[in-house]
């Protein structure tokens, strides 16, 4: 699956500089991890949140926010967000750091 390489772009601007991140091609699109753990990601035009079973249905009532089901299954705890949500660099960076809170509560693989 391709990804869109200008979101992809807009992420790596936002995580310049940040410590223990890893851009890894993996689930058909591409991932941003944080010790390890999958933070963010694209799937074609979307991204990918991490947001944790905690904060999962808050997630999905903010605009934008859809289940993630590219597999025909939800994957509770990731959401996709559609292209409107990203489009500003103060949204994009509202979703990585809703993405990377849940990836640092998590321990270092």
């Amino acid at each position: 699956m391709a990804f869109n390489e200008k979101l992809a772009g807009n992420i790596r601007k936002q995580l310049k500089g940040t410590k223990g991140v890893l851009e890894k091609k993996m689930i058909g699109g591409l991932c941003f991890l944080y010790q390890g753990n999958m933070a963010v990601g694209i799937a074609g035009e979307d991204l990918m949140v991490r947001v944790g079973p905690k904060r999962y249905e808050a997630a999905l009532k903010l605009p934008h926010a859809r289940v993630m089901d590219f597999t025909g299954r939800p994957l509770t705890g990731f959401i996709f967000v559609g292209p409107p949500g990203t489009r500003t660099a103060a949204s994009l960076k509202k979703w990585i750091a809703l993405g990377f809170d849940f990836a640092k509560s998590l321990p270092a693989k």
